[in-house]
């Protein structure tokens, strides 16, 4: 699936290439700035084997978000991410849906109208990009996952605190400041 190496090398390098060696799972580290922060970006590129070659358990353990993408001239990686959203319907993380080679619509075999179902069905975002022409439209991918991700991280970090503090139920807003001793204590 060179769409999904195309979008991952294009974000990664902001350079494009069109043929990709497709030897097995790639990991690839990169740094960049969200919002004014520097976020580390842990990449895990699969290549399925066959169209029932779907990523394992310990894959979706590992991620905190995904950007399942396919070619809008390919009907066959459209029917695989679907199956894909499918077998995560367990896991519960953000999921962008990316249609690639949006140049291409003389060749096109998956319509706009059916990427925008299948990402309402899935309550995930989705985009049509071409990575071949498309830097920034590519990095925003990522960036923008990097802020769902970041949102449901605090999100679940004050729930904790919540927790621990036994306040359940609370619809107030505590503030918590750090002193010079590093503790976290609440301010009322």
């Amino acid at each position: 699936m060179e769409d999904v190496e195309a979008l991952t090398v294009r974000f990664l390098t902001k350079r494009y290439i069109g043929e990709y060696d497709h030897q097995g799972d790639t990991k690839y580290k990169h740094e960049v700035m969200v919002d004014g922060e520097p976020i580390l970006f842990e990449i895990l590129d699969t290549c399925p084997k066959t169209d029932e070659d779907f990523p394992s358990n310990e894959v979706y353990n590992w991620a905190d978000g995904l950007v399942l993408v396919f070619a809008i001239t390919d009907r066959k990686s459209f029917n695989y991410v679907r199956h894909v959203k499918q077998e995560l319907e367990t896991f519960c993380f953000p999921v962008c849906l990316v249609a690639n080679k949006a140049d291409m619509v003389h060749l096109r075999q998956v319509s706009t109208e059916e990427g925008e179902i299948l990402a309402k069905d899935f309550e995930c975002s989705f985009n049509e990009v071409t990575a071949a022409e498309q830097v920034s439209q590519v990095a925003t991918i990522f960036h923008e996952l990097c802020r769902e991700i970041l949102s449901i991280r605090r999100k679940n970090k004050q729930s904790l605190l919540d927790r621990m503090l036994g306040n359940k139920n609370s619809t107030s807003t505590r503030t918590y400041l750090r002193g010079k001793s590093d503790s976290a204590l609440p301010k009322e």
